[in-house]
């Protein structure tokens, strides 16, 4: 629960959660689809553009795969987009040679929080047709009460669209009842940009605990599995030792 005005309480109804390094194991996988997209536009490893380009990549963790081309290839729209059509590609490619790893302690996290009439939306930087792979893999399609990206809302992260349509569109009555869970600094950017009164920073994927404070995480947690104790305490939420406030 969070602690609300006045001092009463208001219980976290909904939980914005990240995909990629916080509800599936696939850094590497996902760093291995972009490294093939850029070689395919002449950026080739051992080359000072390939690093500048992978370090761009990291950077950019938790936007949208799109945008984080369009960075790449500022000056050319079609050079970043055949990039991003060939990311998806490759990363389809390796679903299908080796599949998905669901985060340690994810399916349990997410009957926990169905348990504490908390509703869940999946949040990516990923495409419509590229998250619907990912789900049809895990057999997660029933797993959540929304599935939101880019496409849906108009801007991926750090911008707070998706997380406030989340709000909107599963009737969420305060903002201080939402809480962000992702793996990148973007991911709390834009949990703070929306509002939402927890915004944990997840250490199992992309970003070091300094980049999660950067953006603005409440809390760190060591894995997805330390989410249901956080948001479903009696007690209200309060930021931790050494995590900044924006």
């Amino acid at each position: 629960m969070v602690l609300a005005q006045g001092g009463g309480t208001l219980p976290i109804r909904l939980v914005c959660l990240d995909l990629a390094g916080t509800t599936i194991g696939d850094i590497a996988m996902v760093e291995r689809a972009f490294a093939e997209a850029i070689a395919t536009q002449g950026i080739v490893p051992g080359t000072g553009a390939y690093a500048r380009a992978m370090v761009h990549v990291h950077r950019s963790r938790g936007r949208s795969t799109l945008d984080v081309f369009r960075g790449i290839f500022p000056d050319n729209e079609a050079q970043a987009q055949a990039a991003n059509l060939t990311f998806e590609r490759s990363y389809e490619g390796a679903i299908g040679r080796s599949g998905l790893v669901p985060s340690d302690g994810i399916v349990e996290t997410l009957d926990t929080l169905r348990d504490g009439d908390v509703k869940v939306c999946l949040t990516t930087g990923f495409s419509r047709s590229l998250i619907g792979r990912v789900l049809a893999d895990l057999s997660w399609s029933d797993r959540f009460d929304l599935v939101l990206c880019p496409e849906d809302v108009g801007r991926g992260r750090p911008m707070p669209d998706m997380v406030l349509s989340a709000l909107l569109r599963l009737r969420v009555q305060d903002v201080r009842q939402v809480a962000v869970a992702g793996d990148s600094e973007n991911d709390m950017l834009c949990g703070r940009r929306a509002g939402a009164s927890v915004v944990a920073g997840i250490m199992t994927g992309a970003h070091s605990r300094e980049r999660l404070l950067k953006g603005g995480a409440t809390h760190i947690l060591d894995s997805v599995r330390d989410l249901p104790s956080l948001v479903l305490t009696d007690r209200p939420a309060e930021t931790p030792v050494g995590a900044s406030a924006l």
